[in-house]
């Protein structure tokens, strides 16, 4: 069995719910052992119905899907004996400990009364939980919750995870702790990771590939870099300190690309060789004695290529109201 099937593999799937409307409308995923994949999209877009199809939670209307080699239909027990998954909202008892949390999971899992205890000590380690270990999860905050959720998900070393939305509410210290701890998975454990969400920054910061899903449809596909480096080139702008040297600023850009476009007060060109060539503008700027009072490089974001594919921005489309049912 390849890399690919012990990964996630999907064809045409579809889920469709009454009056017609399709949640997710034939998508195709090719997720390899190891890998990250960031399915990126606005509420409603399809992402956590695709997440609840592949975990098995709710069954597709049509298509087909293996998920760690086992079909999500016929094999789904199997598939959920291979997995892990955090979803959106933690099934957290808020009377127990995190500890107690932890040592319940591994009973239902099987685990011995000692692989239970030394388990759970690790994980709660590893999410930082050590010393809350045995206060109340209702006395946690929604980081630290998360975090737990994230651990309970592990507790049966499962070889794919799958992440919805996990970081949603959280601070920047969690987030960033989070993205660690998944980043510290995929490359040392080799555990195949499928994490949904809105954020952009997450997708750019931790996919090793990226699925921009919207309207139940996937519109674009590839690694962060390739997608951005699709929309086009990054461009510079500069705002000339004096008003009256901006024919000389203009001259001197259009040395580095073509012209594009840019603030009233400002000049900006469109890079022919890519990022590197800021420094070279700066030097060229100290050069030829030209002051600017602002400078700025704009890079192609995964927003460019979202609004690039559909028309609109992800940031905006993120607070559309949601077309997908809540839940199955």
């Amino acid at each position: 069995m390849t890399a690919r099937e012990q990964g996630i593999v999907a064809e045409a799937l579809v889920r469709e719910y009454r009056g017609g409307i399709r949640a997710v409308d034939g998508i195709d995923l090719r997720v390899a052992e190891g890998e990250i994949y960031g399915f990126l999209g606005p509420n409603g877009a399809g992402k956590s119905t695709t997440v609840h199809m592949l975990t098995t939670l709710l069954p597709p209307s049509s298509g087909t899907a293996r998920v760690g080699g086992f079909d999500i239909v016929r094999e789904g027990p199997r598939v959920r004996a291979a997995i892990g998954a955090a979803l959106q909202e933690a099934a957290l008892d808020p009377l127990l400990t995190g500890r107690e949390h932890l040592r319940l999971q591994a009973a239902l899992h099987g685990l011995s009364r000692a692989d239970r205890r030394s388990r759970g000590e690790a994980l709660l380690e590893r999410v930082g939980l050590t010393l809350a270990a045995d206060r109340k999860v209702r006395t946690y905050s929604g980081g630290m919750k998360r975090r737990l959720d994230l651990a309970l998900a592990l507790v049966h070393a499962p070889r794919l995870l799958f992440l919805d939305e996990p970081t949603t509410g959280l601070d920047p210290q969690s987030r960033s702790a989070l993205w660690q701890e998944v980043g510290r998975l995929a490359k040392e454990e080799g555990v195949t990771v499928f994490l949904t969400t809105q954020y952009l920054e997450e997708a750019d910061v931790l996919a090793d590939r990226v699925g921009i899903i919207d309207h139940g449809r996937i519109v674009a596909e590839g690694t962060p870099s390739g997608l951005k480096a699709e929309i086009g080139r990054p461009s510079v702008e500069a705002v000339p300190a004096n008003p009256d040297e901006r024919h000389r600023l203009t001259q001197l850009l259009e040395r580095f690309g073509e012209p594009a476009q840019g603030s009233p007060n400002g000049v900006a060109v469109r890079l022919e060789t890519g990022t590197e060539s800021l420094v070279e503008i700066v030097r060229a700027l100290d050069a030829e004695g030209l002051d600017v009072s602002h400078l700025q490089l704009h890079a192609p974001s995964l927003d460019d290529v979202f609004l690039a594919k559909t028309g609109r921005s992800l940031e905006g489309a993120a607070e559309e109201p949601s077309a997908e049912p809540a839940r199955a």
